[in-house]
């Protein structure tokens, strides 16, 4: 008999695990077209990022125990840190295997997207012009010199990074970011990318219930799709996302306009010098997964002008992957280190062996002002099915991160 092709695949739909169909997106105003192939090769990445944590990485620490860790304690003894443990693993084929594909995926998620939005480039770059047009929400810098440390790297393997622009006015490497967050993450960030925004949100709510923000700065905002979660939650609130990055900043407030968030300004500045604005002007300042694509030096300066900016019992909150602290094993660390060494992120660890708790109280806050917290992305289930991301540890990819953050002391 012919197979009837009217039945769903699966039998039971309910025990499917695997990330959301890239249809299922949301494509707000700003979005890009995909054609049949281009979809399905976002959908291929996704479930290829899956395989590769879930079934792929077990065997890399199934190795590392039964091979590197053993032939290194009978040779020299055990592990004395997390670089030592890389440099073994980097001789193991299964290590080698999974770290050669997590590179490809991410170089091939990069085309993918280059492909979609290139070849609609012209048309991105007129939808953002004509929403943007003279809006004096989107205040750019002609004369604005993206600082070494970010000109110098295409951070996870983006050509251009976050500042690079093709012709003017153009949008195409933010329409790139946000087409391909869904195949890195697997869905895991929601339909609008903006689960991690969401989750911040949801975490100030909760956690500072009187706390009733005016004046909110969002820091390396990028494309908005975490700093739009903001606007939407505190609506009564002036959000200003600041970026070193032309392009993205367009797209932001197309995006913006697109999705009906009028609350929102995008202004390019450098996050280190924050003169534009007064003391004491704000009651909430912003980074989320900005950090670790800062140099050291940077971030002092960084957290310095948070506090500055800062008013009397305002709050700033840094949402990154965990800290590297004693209590987490050397090859968690080794396997979080990848990025920095594989994927672009030069300065991810160093970052994540800071002790951000002293650079806060270095940068003026006081000791006992200091708050931690973790979030998690928080995702329409009901509309984008869930990833089965709680039972996947991605290491320095699920969306889960820690919170780190201070309150101003009272004037």
């Amino acid at each position: 008999m012919p197979e009837d092709r009217s039945k769903p695949f699966m039998a039971d739909a309910s025990a499917y695990d695997g990330p959301p169909d890239y249809r299922l997106v949301g494509r707000h105003g700003m979005f890009h077209d995909t054609s049949h192939d281009e979809t399905e090769r976002f959908n291929f990445l996704a479930h290829m990022n899956r395989h590769l944590a879930s079934r792929v990485l077990p065997g890399v620490k199934d190795a590392f125990e039964a091979r590197v860790e053993p032939a290194r304690t009978r040779k020299d003894g055990p592990f004395e840190n997390r670089h030592e443990v890389r440099k073994a693993l980097t001789a193991d084929p299964a290590f080698q295997m999974w770290s050669a594909l997590r590179r490809a995926t991410m170089e091939q998620r990069q085309q993918a997207g280059r492909w979609v939005t290139l070849r609609q480039g012209a048309a991105l770059n007129a939808r953002a012009a004509e929403l943007t047009g003279d809006d004096d929400r989107l205040e750019l810098d002609p004369g604005f010199e993206t600082p070494r440390y970010l000109a110098a790297v295409d951070h996870h393997c983006m050509p251009g990074s976050y500042h690079t622009e093709i012709v003017p006015g153009d949008v195409t490497g933010a329409a790139n970011y946000d087409c391909g967050l869904f195949a890195t993450t697997g869905g895991a960030l929601g339909r609008y990318n903006d689960g991690g925004g969401q989750a911040v949100a949801a975490w100030v709510k909760k956690n500072l219930p009187d706390f009733k923000p005016k004046r909110i700065l969002d820091l390396g905002c990028g494309l908005g799709h975490n700093v739009l979660p903001l606007a939407q939650a505190f609506p009564d609130a002036e959000v200003i996302g600041v970026d070193s990055g032309a392009p993205m900043l367009r797209y932001g407030l197309a995006r913006a306009k697109a999705m009906g968030v009028d609350n929102v300004r995008f202004i390019q500045a450098d996050a280190e010098d924050l003169s534009r604005f007064e003391d004491d002007s704000f009651d909430w300042v912003q980074t989320t997964m900005f950090l670790h694509e800062t140099s050291k030096s940077a971030m002092e300066r960084i957290f310095a002008e948070t506090r500055r900016v800062l008013k009397p019992g305002g709050v700033v909150l840094h949402v990154e992957q965990p800290q590297y602290t004693d209590q987490m094993p050397l090859y968690e660390q080794a396997i979080r280190d990848w990025d920095a060494f594989y994927n672009n992120e030069p300065f991810w660890t160093t970052m994540h062996e800071i002790d951000l708790d002293d650079l806060m109280i270095r940068a003026g806050f006081k000791d006992d002002s200091v708050l931690h917290g973790g979030v998690a992305a928080v995702v329409d289930a009901k509309l984008f099915p869930s990833s089965g991301e709680d039972a996947v540890e991605d290491y320095g990819r699920k969306a889960a991160w820690h919170v780190i953050g201070a309150k101003k002391e009272a004037a």
